[in-house]
């Protein structure tokens, strides 16, 4: 293990591994003029999908063959860092999908009442984001 987070480039982008820096909020370490030289070496931004950050107990996951570059983080936002990579996030992501799960149940009977009460279909689509097959569904037709 070591003291250092770990800045590192990711060959897919859709791979979920660590957290974009930017959705950790403002890192005194991505303004240093090694970060700086760091990601224009690379080619890349601050901000760029591929750019990840793990913390120091978490740094054997980079992949062998990433490119990579160790960071220092204060306490404060080795927290934040640490907030949105460990199990917490894992469990209050799950915890989200479980509650979503709760409000389809009753999706159709809403549905169904707003149809009754007027509401036009296209409309129920726009506000609800379901899928225009599902109100047909839902309308009996």
């Amino acid at each position: 293990m070591t003291d250092d987070a770990y800045l590192f480039l990711l060959d897919d982008a859709a791979v979920r591994l660590g957290v974009p820096p930017a959705a950790v909020g403002d890192l005194a370490c991505m303004e240093t003029p090694a970060v700086r030289a760091w990601l224009d070496a690379q080619g890349t931004t601050a901000t760029a999908p591929e750019l990840r950050l793990l913390p120091p107990e978490e740094t054997g996951a980079v992949p062998g063959g990433a490119e990579r570059l160790p960071v220092p983080l204060s306490d404060e936002e080795l927290g934040r860092v640490r907030a949105r990579t460990g199990p917490e996030a894992i469990a209050r992501v799950e915890e989200q999908l479980l509650s979503y799960r709760d409000i389809t149940d009753g999706r159709d009977e809403l549905i169904g009442r707003a149809l009754a009460a007027g509401v036009a279909p296209h409309r129920i689509v726009e506000l609800t984001g379901e899928d225009p097959a599902t109100v047909t569904a839902a309308a009996g037709g």
